[in-house]
C-alpha cells in the first residue's frame, strides 16, 4: 500500500516544469510511432486521432500531456508510472505491449548487442543498493506482503502464484495449478519416504499438494511474513503438522539434506548477483543422488544483458529487486556453481498468458471487494497494467517459463527402472 500511495506522489512531481517541454516531448513521440510494425495505434488527444501502422489496432487516449515526458525520460518505467496516475488509458494493454515489443525489435538489437560487449566490465561495478538478507525481506514483503485477502482474490483455490498448466484449454484455473504441481512431482519421482525441501512457500500450495497426494514429508521456507502465517494455517488445517513444516527462514541458512528439492518462481526475486549462491545451496541441499527441479520465467538470451541493469516498469513498481534470468544464465551458472547436471528443461510459457488473463479476470470480478479493502484507484490501475503486460511479453516469447529438472552427481536413471511406483524412463 506504502509503494502503491507513493507512485501518486512521483507523479505529481513529473509535472513540474515541463510546460515548454511538452510540445517537443509530444513531436518526438509521434515521430517514433511511425516506426510502429504488425500492429496499429490509433492515438487520440483532445479529440484529435493520428493512426501510425497497420494490422490489429489499439486506441491509446492521451489523457494528460505530461505523459510524454514521462515515456521519453522514464521508458518502460516512465510508461508504467503515467499510466497509473492516469495520464493515459487504452482499450487492450496486451496487444499494445505485443505491437510495442515487435516494434523495438530492431531499434534495441544494438543496445542488446552493446550489453553483452561490456557485460564483464560492467558486472564488476558495485551495486546500487547493496543486497543483504534485511533488503531481501524488505523487497520480498513490498510484493508478497500486500495483503493475503488480495491475493485471495486473485488467485484460486490453490494460492499457486505462479505459471499454471493447461492440459485443458477449458480447465478451471486451480485444476490447472494443480496439474502444474502434479507435473513437478512427476519429474521429481516424488515418493512417500522422500524428504522434500521447497525454496520459496509462497501460501502453502505446493507443500500441501505434495503432502496431500503423493505422501512425501515437505521442509519449506519463506522470507515472507503474511505468507509465512497463511502457509502454516493451511497446514495445520489440513492435518498435515506430521508431513509438513514451513519456516520463516532465508534459504541460504536451511540445514540438512534432502531427496528432492524443489523451487517455483522464487529465483527471480534474489538478483542476479546471487544466482551462483542460489544453486551451491540447492546443491548442498539435495542429496548427491537426488533431484532438484527449478520452474523460472525467463527472458530470452539477447536481451539479458540489457535487462538485468534495467529498472524497467516491473521493478519500479511491482517486483522491486527482482530480475529475469535467461534460460542459458540459469543453465551455465548451475553448472559452473555446483556438480548439479540438467537432465530436463521444459518450457511451459506457453501457459501463462492464459494464466495472467485468469489472474486478471478474476481482479476485475472482485473490483467491490479489492475496493472493500482499502486499496485506491491507482492500486488497480497498477495490476491491471502490470498483468497485462507481462501477457503481452509472454504471448510475444519476450520472456518465457521453464522447468529445469537437475540431478546430484550420483543420480543414477537405469532405462525402465521404477522407483516408489513411478516410472522414471
Amino acid at each position: 500500500m506504502a509503494e502503491a500511495s507513493s507512485i501518486v506522489h512521483h507523479s505529481e512531481n513529473l509535472g513540474g516544469g515541463y510546460d515548454r517541454g511538452i510540445a517537443v516531448a509530444r513531436r518526438i513521440v509521434h515521430r517514433l510511432l511511425t516506426r510502429v510494425t504488425s500492429g496499429t495505434i490509433d492515438l487520440v488527444e483532445r479529440g484529435q486521432s493520428h493512426r501510425y501502422g497497420s494490422g490489429p489496432s489499439v486506441r491509446v487516449t492521451v489523457l494528460d500531456p505530461r505523459a510524454y515526458v514521462a515515456v521519453l525520460r522514464g521508458g518502460s518505467a516512465g510508461f508504467g508510472r503515467s499510466f497509473v496516475a492516469g495520464w493515459w488509458e487504452c482499450d487492450d494493454v496486451t496487444t499494445l505491449v505485443r505491437i510495442l515489443i515487435r516494434s523495438l525489435e530492431r531499434p534495441l538489437a544494438p543496445l542488446d548487442r552493446w550489453a553483452r560487449w561490456i557485460a564483464p566490465v560492467r558486472d564488476r561495478l558495485p551495486e546500487r543498493r547493496r543486497r543483504e538478507r534485511p533488503t531481501d525481506r524488505e523487497f520480498i514483503r513490498a510484493h508478497y506482503d500486500l495483503g493475503n485477502d488480495f491475493y485471495q482474490l486473485m488467485l484460486d483455490d490453490t494460492m499457486m502464484y505462479s505459471c499454471a498448466y493447461f492440459s485443458d484449454p477449458g480447465m478451471s484455473l486451480a485444476d490447472a495449478s494443480r496439474a502444474k504441481l502434479d507435473r513437478l512431482a512427476r519429474k521429481l519421482r516424488v515418493a512417500p519416504d522422500d524428504h522434500v525441501a521447497e525454496i520459496g512457500t509462497g501460501w502453502g500450495g505446493l507443500a500441501v499438494h505434495f503432502a496431500e497426494n503423493y505422501g512425501c514429508r515437505v521442509t519449506s521456507v519463506t522470507i515472507s511474513d503474511a505468507q509465512f502465517e497463511v502457509a502454516r494455517r493451511r497446514v495445520a488445517e489440513r492435518g498435515l503438522d506430521d508431513r509438513v513444516t514451513i519456516l520463516n527462514l532465508d534459504y541460504r541458512d536451511l540445514g540438512g539434506t534432502y531427496d528432492k528439492v524443489v523451487s517455483v518462481e522464487m529465483v527471480e526475486a534474489i538478483g542476479w548477483r546471487q544466482l551462483p549462491t542460489y544453486f551451491s545451496t540447492l546443491n548442498r541441499l539435495v542429496a548427491p543422488e537426488g533431484l532438484v527441479a527449478v520452474q523460472a520465467i525467463t527472458i530470452d538470451d539477447e536481451s539479458y544483458e540489457r535487462a538485468k541493469w534495467t529498472d524497467d516498469f516491473i521493478k519500479d513498481l511491482v517486483f522491486p529487486g527482482g530480475f529475469l534470468p535467461s534460460l542459458s544464465t540459469l543453465v551455465t551458472t548451475s553448472s559452473r556453481a555446483s556438480s548439479l547436471r540438467v537432465l530436463d528443461v521444459d518450457d511451459i510459457g506457453r501457459h501463462y498468458p492464459e494464466t495472467l488473463s485468469r489472474w486478471r479476470e478474476n481482479l476485475r470480478a472482485h473490483r467491490d471487494q479489492v475496493d472493500a479493502l482499502g486499496y485506491p484507484e491507482h492500486f488497480h490501475r497498477l495490476w491491471d497494467l502490470y498483468l497485462g503486460y507481462c501477457e503481452g511479453a509472454f504471448l510475444e516469447r519476450h520472456i518465457s517459463d521453464v522447468q529445469i529438472l537437475f540431478a546430484g552427481p550420483k543420480y543414477r536413471n537405469e532405462l525402465g527402472a521404477t522407483r516408489g511406483g513411478l516410472a522414471v524412463s
